[in-house]
């Protein structure tokens, strides 16, 4: 069994489109006032394996145990990928996933 000691922090990618961007973006933004957690760039362009647009939430442990919940309940429709960051960046973002939302494709060749 994998032990939870080796999760250093979690990543939230918030995933939208141009019709969405607002949303994502006032999302965010209360995520980061209300949990204390880092908010990346409003990405406009798939950036690394990400199939979408998106802006990175990075949360300790102990931050996402709220960040998670609240984000299921507030994304309005928002697609939203989290893992975990172990160091194994490959089996963060294909075996640890956690999807609010749609399930999407990442591209994961640049892991490998």
């Amino acid at each position: 069994m994998k032990q939870t000691a080796t999760i250093q922090g979690y990543h939230a990618h918030v995933y939208f489109d141009a019709a969405s961007i607002d949303q994502a973006r006032t999302l965010c933004e209360t995520a980061a006032a209300t949990f204390d957690v880092q908010m990346g760039r409003i990405h406009e362009k798939n950036v690394g394996p990400h199939p979408m647009w998106s802006c990175q939430l990075g949360a300790t442990p102990v931050q996402f145990a709220a960040l998670l919940p609240w984000l299921a309940l507030n994304r309005e429709g928002l697609i939203v990928f989290a893992h975990p960051d172990t160091g194994n960046h490959l089996q963060d973002h294909r075996d640890h996933a956690i999807w609010l939302g749609t399930g999407l494709e990442l591209d994961l060749s640049i892991f490998r």
